[in-house]
């Protein structure tokens, strides 16, 4: 394989083709199970943030945050009053942060192009949401660890997004077709990080995922 054709979580070299559809091709790693697109067939950040440009999700749209309560409610239940969190990947209008923050939380926000600020990086959370963000993530691995290096021991990382099934139902499935989506998480993949990083893992619903971080680090 060719190194654009490496898995971008594990890095594994052992990849094979998976699909490829009218617009793109996609690989699947025979480690983690991750199904991603070569980087070659990737955006460029300018594209990419255009298409976000267009994305209209407004904090005080009721639709909009009982979507997000898919991911809210499973971390709420877990968390304890006042817990310090995350929310990697808030997009234009930040939204899950401000849920949280009106259940008596204290946010922090991240993202590539709208919350920029690095600074976040270098503080400890009791939790952190991730909410339809890995897909989009050109460097999972790096990205992912740096989120799990900041989480306290005892934390909890959620990730919403939706699963990967086989090839037929991959060649119909409609959320590879955004041209931002670039990694596919699998529920074999959730399995591999669970084991690499010693996490306690759950399947809170059909598209979230919640690690648990050990005490005892």
């Amino acid at each position: 394989m060719t190194p654009e054709k490496n898995c971008p979580l594990c890095q594994s070299v052992h990849t094979e083709f998976f699909l490829k559809d009218k617009f793109r091709s996609y690989f699947q790693c025979n480690t983690c199970c991750l199904v991603f697109v070569p980087t070659s067939q990737r955006l460029s950040s300018e594209e990419e943030k255009s298409r976000y440009d267009l994305h209209q999700n407004i904090p005080d749209d009721p639709n909009y945050r009982k979507f997000l309560s898919r991911i809210f409610n499973p971390i709420q239940k877990l968390i304890a009053p006042k817990s310090k969190g995350l929310d990697f990947g808030s997009g234009p209008g930040p939204t899950l942060s401000l849920m949280f923050e009106e259940a008596g939380h204290i946010m922090s926000i991240y993202d590539h192009f709208y919350a920029n600020e690095v600074s976040v990086f270098k503080k400890q959370y009791d939790f952190i949401t991730t909410s339809e963000v890995v897909e989009h993530l050109f460097d999972p691995k790096n990205e992912l660890d740096r989120l799990w290096e900041c989480l306290k021991p005892g934390g909890f990382l959620g990730i919403m997004t939706k699963l990967a099934l086989d090839r037929q139902a991959f060649d119909s499935w409609h959320y590879k077709n955004d041209p931002t989506h670039v990694c596919y998480f699998t529920k074999q993949t959730c399995e591999w990080l669970a084991k690499k990083w010693h996490a306690k893992l759950t399947f809170a619903d059909k598209d979230v995922v919640i690690f648990s971080k050990s005490i005892y680090l």
